[in-house]
Order: C-alpha cells, then sequence, then structure tokens
C-alpha cells in the first residue's frame, strides 16, 4: 500500500531540521478503500487506536506504516538506528480553532510520521508549516497541504518548529511516533485517551 520507492527516491531536507514530504505516499490502488475505510471521528484531538473503529483498509495501512519495512526505509533516510523504538498511532478527524499552534515534539518521540487524507483542501488555514523558529507562522521554509496519500516525516530535534494557520472541521490524518521506551508510549497513550475523552465531551456541550 505504501510507495516506499517514491519515500527512498526523495530528498532528505536538513533545514531547519531533517524532513520528508512525498506526495502519493499511499498507492493509488490502495488510497480509495483506506479513504472509505477511514474511522468516523466526531471531535478534536488525536485519538489513540484503541479509541477508534476503522476498516480492514484502514487497519492493513496502519500495520505497513508500523512495519519494518518501512522503520527500515525511514532508517536508511535519516541515517538513524530505529529498531529499538516501540511504536505509537493516533488518529485525528476534526480539528478546532485553537488547534494547530506552534510547537516542537516532545522529547519522548524520536520521530513523527504523518499522513493526511483528505479528498481535497480549499482552506487556507490547517496547512502544515516546517517552521524557522518557534516565533511566527510566518517564518517557515515549506507548507505542505494536506491532501490525501501526503506523506510527512521528520527527526524529533530541539528545533522541529511547525505548526498550521486555524481551521475547523473535517481534517483527517495519522501520527505515527517511534517512541524511545515503552513506559514513554504508555504515558503518551493513557494521555491521549484523557484527552481525546474530554474533548468528545467538549464537543457535546459546545466548548
Amino acid at each position: 500500500m505504501l510507495n516506499l520507492e517514491a519515500f527512498n527516491k526523495e530528498e532528505l531536507r536538513t533545514q531547519p531540521y531533517p524532513y520528508v514530504v512525498v506526495k502519493n505516499f499511499i498507492l493509488p490502488d490502495a488510497l480509495a478503500g483506506v479513504l472509505d475505510d477511514f474511522p468516523d471521528i466526531e471531535h478534536g484531538g488525536s485519538i489513540p487506536l484503541a479509541e477508534v473503529q476503522g476498516g480492514e483498509k484502514f487497519t492493513k495501512l496502519i500495520e505497513e506504516i508500523e512495519g519494518n519495512a518501512f522503520r527500515h526505509a525511514i532508517a536508511k533516510k535519516f541515517n538513524k538506528e530505529l529498531d529499538e523504538y516501540p511504536v505509537m498511532t493516533t488518529v485525528r478527524g476534526q480539528m478546532r480553532q485553537k488547534d494547530g499552534r506552534i510547537h516542537t515534539d516532545s522529547k519522548t518521540k524520536v520521530m513523527t510520521i504523518l499522513v493526511y487524507f483528505n479528498d481535497s483542501w480549499t482552506q487556507l488555514g490547517g496547512r502544515l508549516r516546517v517552521l524557522d523558529n518557534g516565533d511566527s507562522l510566518e517564518n517557515y521554509v515549506e507548507e505542505i497541504i494536506p491532501s490525501a496519500g501526503t506523506l510527512v516525516v521528520f527527526e524529533v530535534t530541539d528545533n522541529c518548529w511547525h505548526g498550521h494557520s486555524p481551521c475547523t472541521g473535517v481534517r483527517k490524518s495519522i501520527q505515527t511516533n517511534y517512541v524511545t521506551s515503552e513506559a514513554a508510549k504508555g504515558k503518551h497513550k493513557v494521555l491521549h485517551r484523557l484527552s481525546a475523552k474530554l474533548k468528545k465531551v467538549a464537543s457535546k456541550i459546545g466548548i
């Protein structure tokens, strides 16, 4: 389901931090089925896989993204040993006005993998920006439209600033991380699960 050949051929950007962008990373014959099988998500936040119900093709895609073939391709591209790190995946389906603020990923994350699943994207907001610093969304080196099948992988560093301008409504993505330990993975799962439940309640009462 993954276009590893395109990933292997894509240039590794090194400024302001190591990252790769690949359009059409999901093979065309697989993408339509994954879009049909993507979980229905009605509230904001990053949701652990155990909290959603996707179809067979969505589940198969997650297996390939978390699998060894892609892990080894990432390790080679970034010249980084990844075999020892556990993997964790969360899903997003809805964005709120306050989402997308500038941030770097947690130090317990080693690599971040983002894949988008939006048939089309016309909003000016919601476009991921790779930032030069943490001061402004306008200081970006690349802006990535979250269209279906687009992949972004970046190494988690002290300066891996990223974010997007505000948008609301449906914005489908998965995020997979290699994390430093099973303990870190467990902590992230608990926090995401609690956050998802709180956001679900907030969405029901209009907060």
